[in-house]
C-alpha cells in the first residue's frame, strides 16, 4: 500500500464508526435489531459525498478570489 489517503475516506474506519455508533445505542436502550450495519455505512458515505459537495459549491460562491493558473 503505497497510495495514503485521508482517514475519513476510510470504509473500514466509517464502519467502525458505525458499529461504534450502534453497539452505544443499543446500550443506551435504543431499539436496533433490524439495523443492518453495511447498508447504514453506505448511507453515511453517501450523504458524506453529497454533503462535500455542496460545501465546495457553497465555498466557491462565497470566495472573495477568482481561481488562477497559480
Amino acid at each position: 500500500m503505497l497510495n495514503l489517503k485521508p482517514w475519513y475516506l476510510s470504509r473500514t474506519i466509517w464502519a467502525s464508526v458505525v458499529t461504534m455508533l450502534v453497539g452505544g445505542a443499543g446500550l443506551a436502550g435504543l431499539p436496533l435489531d433490524g439495523i443492518d450495519n453495511s447498508a447504514l455505512t453506505d448511507t453515511i458515505l453517501q450523504a458524506i459525498t453529497a454533503l462535500s459537495g455542496l460545501v465546495a459549491i457553497f465555498g466557491r460562491l462565497a470566495a472573495k478570489q477568482r481561481i488562477g493558473k497559480g
